[in-house]
């Protein structure tokens, strides 16, 4: 069984994004190969090099990981849309109002991860969970939308299991009080309880 689980670099002026430090520590259940990419905040290329190394691995679960600041719980995404738009630029200064992903791609992909069992799971565990309905429209709904445009289209994919994972700010990013954290370590467990959760399905 292969794996791909991903995470994002740091952005928006801070210097620890807790998506790729929490992957960076999940450990492969046993009779599991995992394969793990550090992604750019960057539109275009995140979705590029996720794709690159589908082609190349052919992975039968892909679980990408994004920083969700300002949201308590671990949230599994159901949706992504055809949609970039922001407050801010991404890390290389493009900053979309509005445009689409694809012009000629589907307005939204449903995930293909069992999100209501991830989500039972995770509460089973004492650990906050949410599904969300929406992935922003930022550069993890862009990861997310490739990804499942890709499952959706090419032939090769049909059977993959793919999704995105949003996590909360943790400590070490070092903001304002008000805003909700969880402990790495707890998100570590979160993606860990995930990933056993996707491959029983």
């Amino acid at each position: 069984m292969r794996v791909i689980l991903t995470g994002f670099e740091p952005f928006d002026g801070n210097g620890f994004n807790p998506s790729w430090e929490a992957v960076k520590q999940v450990k492969a259940p046993e009779g599991v190969e995992i394969r793990k990419l550090h992604l750019p905040v960057v539109y275009q290329k995140a979705p590029a090099i996720l794709l690159q190394e589908m082609r190349e691995w052919m992975p039968d679960i892909v679980i990408c990981v994004g920083l969700a600041e300002g949201r308590a719980e671990v949230t599994p995404e159901r949706v992504a849309v055809n949609v970039m738009d922001e407050t801010i630029p991404d890390n290389e200064g493009f900053f979309p109002h509005g445009d689409p992903i694809d012009p000629e791609g589907e307005t939204a992909y449903l995930t293909k991860l069992p999100v209501h069992a991830i989500d039972a799971a995770l509460k089973a565990a004492g650990i906050p969970s949410k599904i969300s309905n929406t992935a922003g429209v930022y550069v993890c709904n862009n990861l997310m939308y490739g990804l499942l445009q890709a499952i959706g289209s090419e032939p090769v994919f049909r059977n993959v299991k793919g999704g995105f994972i949003h996590v909360p700010a943790t400590k070490e990013m070092g903001l304002a009080e008000s805003v909700p954290v969880l402990p790495l370590e707890t998100l570590v467990n979160a993606l860990e309880i995930a990933l056993h959760t996707v491959l029983e399905s």
